[in-house]
């Protein structure tokens, strides 16, 4: 073998370990990605149950029930769609009906969602720039001025 040909192969055979690490890693890493969905694109995406993701959108007035011990359940709506979420844990302490949420879990149907966690906050810092625009367009979202800056 020529010097030329040594140097092509250890080229092309780097450039082979170098394209295993990186499907290796994807898929390591495609385990681990947590999608976010609105209530309504659940519906449109038609996401399967048993899917790990993140709901986001408002908490319906009166849907809040709590149960034994810390087990809660709500309603997460997006004005087009609506998930009933069940929850065993504390709530942070600003949640409340009418309160924009993110939840994390696991779909257990279209209409059915089991949170692992619970994010709420008066702003959307915790909710993802997507639902929140989403929630503006629809005029579900109050807009405060000074937060925003236009």
């Amino acid at each position: 073998m020529t010097r030329k040909q040594r140097r092509l192969t250890m080229i092309v055979a780097a450039l082979a370990v170098l394209a295993i690490a990186l499907g290796l890693v994807l898929v390591a890493m495609r385990d681990n990605i947590v999608f976010f969905y609105s209530p309504a694109e659940i519906v449109a995406k038609d996401v399967k149950p048993g899917t790990r993701l993140r709901l986001g959108g408002l908490v319906k007035e009166g849907s809040v029930e709590k149960g034994e011990g810390r087990f809660v359940s709500f309603i997460v709506s997006d004005g087009n769609g609506e998930v009933r979420v069940r929850y065993t844990g504390l709530l942070p302490d600003l949640f409340r009906e009418g309160q924009g949420i993110v939840a994390e879990g696991v779909l257990e149907d279209a209409k059915s969602f089991r949170a692992d966690s619970v994010l709420a906050k008066h702003d959307e810092n915790y909710m993802p720039r997507e639902v929140a625009d989403s929630l503006k367009k629809q005029g579900h979202w109050q807009v405060d001025q000074k937060t925003t800056g236009k």
